[in-house]
């Protein structure tokens, strides 16, 4: 099976594993507006990923990963908001948000490579552009 580019992105498979987080801890959650966001927002990352690197350039590349980064903050700031509420576990809610930091470093990076402005920080984040 030949996998697609986004495929092989360390910050794909991140996020990816970060929906999945946000759906197990969530599971039994009650608040179905606040796990709907949440769970939208977890996807929408790993989505906007792979959507930007099927495109044809560089530039619209970029611009989905900036969608994408900007979910990881609407989700960080979600979770956030579900600690303060009492839906998710302070502790477990501290490594999701530190998480969806994370890879929103990693996607900082990306866009710098995209846009053709820094070329050595991608080994900072483990990043292994297709260029």
């Amino acid at each position: 099976m030949n996998l697609f580019a986004f495929q092989h992105l360390d910050v794909w498979k991140r996020a990816c594993c970060l929906a999945c987080d946000i759906y197990t801890e969530l599971a039994t959650c009650r608040d179905f507006g606040l796990k709907d966001q949440m769970t939208r927002a977890a996807v929408s990352i790993a989505s906007n990923i792979a959507e930007g690197e099927e495109r044809e350039s560089k530039a619209e590349s970029a611009r989905f990963l900036y969608f994408a980064k900007g979910s990881s903050g609407e989700l960080a700031t979600q979770i956030y908001i579900a600690i303060e509420i009492g839906v998710i576990e302070k502790q477990n809610g501290f490594k999701l948000i530190k998480e969806a930091r994370e890879i929103s470093a990693m996607l900082g990076a990306l866009i710098k490579i995209r846009k053709g402005s820094v070329r050595e920080s991608a080994a900072e984040y483990n990043i292994k552009p297709n260029i």
